[in-house]
């Protein structure tokens, strides 16, 4: 166990906070039963922060009218969202969403796909991979979502990540934001019990982010992009140092000497309270901010980062 700061009161807390929040600090923190954290966790659909969303599902089964766009409030990424919340599978309401994304995606390459609303013109494996994600997360089967592992797998790299544009350009270095877009998707591919194995190509993932120190330059050792060191949630497509963690961790990666810099950065953040600070939303390819449905947290303590690294804090020293 970890010797946590402050430890009761963070916990109390976070025990105070939405359904999502609660359900999993009980499954990760406290190492509750099945049955309390399964009871918690399908409150998610019909309180708090999860049910405020699924009220916002348009008719026709999208959210904000379209499959990807606008950000942050399209169906993509409202579903994202859900699916960050915890909401149980099985969902009627997430699964008429995921529906209209794989009707609505132009497919192309045997499994890769983009979406009318999108910039993209040819199949892309961010946006594959986030249908991959949100389908798998909730139990939804439909032979599309197996041609787009499949298709998936054959856009790894040599260097064991993924790029989005490597379809257009032809680049054969894995792009952060790709890779680990990629790697939370055959995660919840292979929980879910997919049909393909995928993990050997979760493996080489992994090691692509391992030769990195997971944000670092493996020619310089140099940070790759100083937004990584800052912890968003929701992360939408933006790679950070605690949702790579956090995904090792969900993975049941061993933690490894290559991460012990990140872990560091982890620490250093968390306050004398024992808990972590709200550090913005993630912005927009042109620095906007994009539009949300409603604010997860304000300036000040954060229950999403102090969650999150907590339970990366307990992983890494199990391990």
């Amino acid at each position: 166990m970890v010797d946590f700061r402050t430890d009761d009161a963070a916990l109390a807390w976070l025990l105070q906070g939405d359904p999502a929040i609660r359900w999993q600090v009980r499954r990760d923190l406290l190492d509750d039963d099945a049955g309390p954290v399964a009871a918690e966790r399908a409150l998610v659909a019909h309180s708090g922060w999860g049910a405020a969303l699924l009220a916002r599902q348009d008719p026709d089964g999208r959210w904000a009218g379209g499959l990807y766009r606008p950000k942050w409030t399209s169906t993509t990424y409202t579903l994202l969202l859900l699916h960050r919340l915890g909401l149980p599978p099985g969902n009627e309401s997430a699964s008429r969403g995921v529906q209209a994304l794989l009707d609505g995606a132009a497919w192309s390459d045997g499994g890769g796909l983009t979406f009318p609303d999108s910039t993209a013109r040819y199949p892309e494996a961010c946006l594959t991979s986030m249908v991959v994600l949100v389908a798998a997360s909730n139990g939804v089967s439909d032979r599309r979502v197996d041609g787009a592992v499949a298709w998936l797998l054959g856009q790894q790299l040599d260097d064991g990540g993924w790029n989005c544009e490597s379809v257009v350009t032809g680049t054969r270095h894995g792009s952060f934001h790709t890779s680990i877009s990629a790697l939370e998707a055959l995660l919840a591919y292979r929980d879910g019990g997919g049909a393909i194995t995928v993990d050997g190509a979760i493996r080489r993932g992994h090691e692509f982010f391992l030769d990195h120190r997971l944000y670092r330059s493996h020619r310089t050792g140099r940070v790759v992009d100083p937004a990584m060191t800052r912890f968003h949630f929701p992360p939408q497509w933006h790679f950070d140092v605690l949702r790579g963690l956090d995904h090792l961790r969900a993975a049941g990666a061993t933690p490894d000497e290559r991460l012990a810099d990140a872990v560091a950065l982890v620490r250093a953040k968390r306050g004398a309270d024992g808990r972590w600070p709200y550090e913005g939303d993630v912005l927009e390819d042109d620095g906007a901010p994009g539009v949300t449905w409603f604010a997860l947290e304000e300036p000040g303590p954060s229950r999403w980062n102090t969650l999150r690294s907590l339970r990366v804090l307990r992983w890494w020293a199990a391990g």
